[in-house]
């Protein structure tokens, strides 16, 4: 679910309560619980949206950087029409979206950008993935057929 929170306009599905972030944790535990032939507990959803939080949070950041890089000029070429077709504007709003419509932007402004971004994605995946995977852990749950008693394993 990286890739669809990395994708510019798909991106503002995670506006609707994280729902790409939410929707990897889902995943995540369905593909789970048909890997096993028990039924997972919440503790095994819950550890795998985790760790499909982590990942995905990796490969968001991971491809938002090409991507950025390539939508990079439209953006700018976009915000410079904006400017000329906006009449007025203060002088210091009008200064700031000059300089990023001629791409002035500091090497060192991008990594940590990037890196804000990743520990953001990082949080927030963590939280709502975990999330999404209990959700899938109980939506997900294979039944146990009737007469069967579940006995769990000794440690």
């Amino acid at each position: 679910m990286g890739v669809l929170s990395a994708l510019p306009l798909i991106a503002a599905g995670n506006l609707c309560c994280c729902l790409w972030v939410v929707g990897g944790g889902l995943v995540a535990a369905y593909v789970f619980q048909q890997n096993q032939a028990a039924p997972i507990t919440p503790g095994d959803g819950a550890l795998v949206g985790l760790l499909a939080g982590l990942i995905g949070a990796v490969v968001q950041v991971l491809l938002s950087i090409p991507i950025s890089i390539m939508i990079g000029p439209m953006e700018r070429e976009v915000m410079q029409r904006l400017i000329e077709m906006v009449g007025t504007l203060p002088p210091e709003m009008r200064d700031t979206l000059e300089r990023y419509g001629r791409g002035e932007q500091s090497g060192v402004l991008l990594i940590v950008s990037r890196i804000v971004a990743f520990m953001f994605w990082l949080f927030i995946g963590a939280i709502f993935s975990t999330l999404g995977g209990l959700l899938g852990s109980a939506i997900f749950r294979k039944q146990t057929p009737p007469g069967v008693i579940d006995v769990p394993p000794t440690s």
